[in-house]
């Protein structure tokens, strides 16, 4: 939290970036994909900088080279969506709870990469949302979903997964990135200004051939099961 603060302290005199966000967000009809992600990862850039927070990126050759992907990562905290997009040169978005989207600055992040917002416990919203991510990763948009669902100060330990996060990536048939993350916890949980590394590291992708028949909760185990195994070698406890 003592970063976080820094972070905003420090980059008060580019308050200007908000609004801007926001009008990128609004006019589609200016701004390309391409551009509104490049103006976030700016973004992201200059908070890294200012809380002294250095991210590895591994595995980006995992990637696959065409058509869009759902990444599915662990869940450590704030910095999570910010670290991968840093890692991520193409445009991805992410999925969101609603709850949580509308604060100042979030808002407007999220708008501007396109984000999607999920109501919980509002099932007929959520189906909603999950064709709309089949259907837009069918054209080729990549899309970051948390399977845990939230964290809950686990640090590099490795919640339940939930099924039913996977649902849209087996309507669409398209691949699944799993992604571990290492560290991400330290960036904004910890109460220090010491400078902070942590990693990404792109698994290997998984596609609908490897996936088919079966059930999202094997998926969600399988999943898991890559994500804690590489945490695991990355803390040296394998």
């Amino acid at each position: 939290m003592l970063r976080f603060i820094k972070v905003i302290l420090c980059n008060l005199p580019r308050i200007y970036m908000i609004p801007k966000m926001a009008y990128k967000a609004k006019h589609a009809e200016k701004y390309t994909e391409e551009e509104c992600y490049a103006y976030a990862r700016l973004a992201i850039r200059r908070m890294m900088r200012a809380g002294r927070i250095s991210t590895k990126r591994y595995g980006a050759e995992n990637l696959p080279a065409e058509g869009g992907y759902m990444l599915f990562p662990n869940h450590q905290g704030k910095y999570d969506a910010l670290g991968i997009m840093y890692a991520h040169e193409k445009p991805c978005s992410v999925v969101i709870d609603d709850a949580k989207s509308h604060g100042l600055l979030v808002k407007q992040f999220i708008d501007l990469v396109h984000g999607k917002r999920m109501v919980k416990d509002d099932l007929r919203q959520s189906v909603k949302i999950i064709k709309e991510l089949a259907e837009d990763t069918k054209e080729g948009r990549k899309f970051i979903i948390f399977p845990e669902g939230g964290y809950y100060r686990n640090h590099n330990t490795v919640g339940a997964f939930k099924p039913g996060s996977f649902k849209s990536a087996v309507k669409a048939r398209v691949p699944i990135v799993p992604v571990a993350l290492v560290d991400s916890y330290k960036a904004f949980e910890e109460w220090t200004l010491r400078p902070v590394e942590t990693q990404v590291h792109f698994l290997k992708a998984i596609y609908y051939e490897e996936y088919k028949g079966m059930t999202t909760a094997q998926i969600a185990d399988m999943v898991k099961g890559r994500i804690v195994h590489t945490i695991s070698e990355a803390i040296g406890l394998v």
